[in-house]
């Protein structure tokens, strides 16, 4: 009797090992799994707002300022200009709560043209801008110690570029839970070298070292008035280097580093491509679902939406925007595309700051659990107007007009594909999406019931 119970008991157990593991497949269905937890989701978040650019920009700024008061009144008005952008998306996020980023408000304000305008930038030129110029700021900082006294070569500058890139969207094609780990440990990275400059230059000024502040309006190319917001990493920079040192140095972070952790200075620039790596990573995991929306939607090649078989990663859509990333790379430097990037990002902040405006009056029916002041839309609005015609006034380019005529250039596809629905495109390229799934072994999603 006793034999016969642990065998039916030993059989149960089987039976509903079985049965969960049947059910672990089924519920595991072709399309992208939720792998990512919190702190992952936080270090993706915090890698790509803290990217590149307070490594690389306050030599740029600087240049264009003129003098050190200036260059942090700037600083300090980004921030505010930043947290007031903030406040705008956190009211259109609690009323639209749906993904695509900018798409969805764009589309309940001014309706599918202006929100299949911002899909074809983005994807064409924002994302891809984005990502390049953050993988040519890691391969400036990582050839800066094997080049001292001078600047390193440009076409090492590329290539190295263009192996984080490859790197990059292959660890994010393989794996969604890699990409995580390899984001948070990047994030921790980021943070400690934001810490080690922070606290650095605090203690300097505590030991008095403040001359280079000491008429920081001089040479000034803007009028400023009286620093509200203390920038801490810049006046980290500005407590070591004097204004012409930092305009001189190849690579602000490793100059810094040179002269305050000496003989430990090899920390700054190793752990500053490991920041702008991460941003890189960050930028490339959160991009590639953009182009897999796109795709999804009908508003890129149907490919683009398809799923890894193996590791449910949008594999297509990772190495197409890898792909543009490394293009840009190729003709264009780190000021060039930052211009670039600026010019083309700035009209669709101020286009979906000024859809929360048209909404107030539209869409009055909406909930808003965020409810801010319509002054704040208002003023970012005017900010982002006056940051478009800023550069086409000062130095008028031909790069910012190829831009806009690019971006009105999506009409034409919007109006063949979108609007008309001509499938030839489609029919022409099922021969290589058949090559392509077949290479990459990926199949078109599943469609989730509602």
């Amino acid at each position: 009797m006793g034999e016969e119970n642990v065998r039916k008991r030993k059989g149960e157990t089987n039976r509903e090992r079985d049965e969960q593991s049947i059910q672990s497949k089924e519920s595991k269905t072709m399309n992208l799994q939720k792998e990512v937890g919190l702190i992952s989701g936080i270090c993706v978040i915090v890698g790509t707002v803290i990217g590149s650019g307070i490594f690389i920009s306050p030599k740029s700024v600087l240049a264009n300022v003129g003098a050190v008061g200036p260059c942090l009144v700037i600083w300090a008005a980004c921030g505010i200009l930043s947290t007031l952008g903030a406040l705008c998306y956190a009211e259109l996020g609690t009323m639209i709560a749906k993904s695509g980023g900018e798409y969805p408000y764009l589309m309940e304000a001014f309706g599918p043209i202006p929100a299949y305008l911002f899909s074809w930038t983005s994807l064409l030129v924002i994302k891809p801008s984005s990502f390049a110029i953050i993988c040519l700021s890691f391969a400036e900082y990582a050839s800066a110690p094997f080049y001292p006294g001078c600047d390193p070569p440009v076409v090492v500058i590329k290539c190295l570029a263009a192996a984080a890139i490859v790197i990059i969207t292959t660890v994010n094609s393989l794996s969604v839970k890699l990409g995580s780990y390899v984001q948070n440990f990047f994030t921790a990275a980021k943070m400690i070298i934001v810490i080690i400059i922070i606290v650095s230059g605090i203690v300097l000024l505590a030991q008095g070292k403040t001359e280079n502040f000491k008429n920081s309006f001089n040479d000034a190319k803007i009028s400023a008035g009286s620093i509200i917001c203390y920038v801490l990493i810049n006046i980290s920079y500005f407590t070591i280097m004097t204004s012409t040192e930092l305009l001189q140095s190849q690579a602000v972070a490793v100059t810094f580093g040179d002269r305050v952790l000496y003989p430990a200075s090899w920390i700054v620039p190793l752990f500053v491509a490991f920041s702008t790596i991460g941003a890189a990573n960050g930028t490339c995991f959160t991009a590639g679902r953009l182009v897999y929306v796109a795709g999804r939607e009908g508003h890129m090649l149907k490919v683009l939406s398809y799923i890894s078989v193996k590791r449910f990663t949008p594999a297509p859509a990772i190495i197409f925007y890898g792909a543009i990333a490394i293009i840009y790379i190729i003709p264009g430097d780190i000021n060039t595309l930052i211009n670039y990037f600026s010019f083309a990002v700035w009209i669709f902040y101020g286009l979906t700051v000024f859809a929360l405006i048209v909404m107030r009056f539209t869409r009055k029916e909406l909930k808003r659990p965020i409810k801010i002041p319509i002054v704040i839309p208002i003023l970012v609005t005017i900010v982002s107007i006056l940051l478009v015609l800023a550069p086409i006034i000062s130095e008028p380019e031909w790069a910012y007009l190829y831009c806009v005529l690019f971006m009105l250039g999506g009409l034409i596809f919007y109006v063949l594909f979108i609007h008309f629905k001509f499938n030839w495109a489609q029919k022409i390229s099922r021969p290589i999406t058949m090559y392509l799934q077949m290479l990459l072994e990926v199949v078109p999603p599943e469609k989730v019931p509602e």
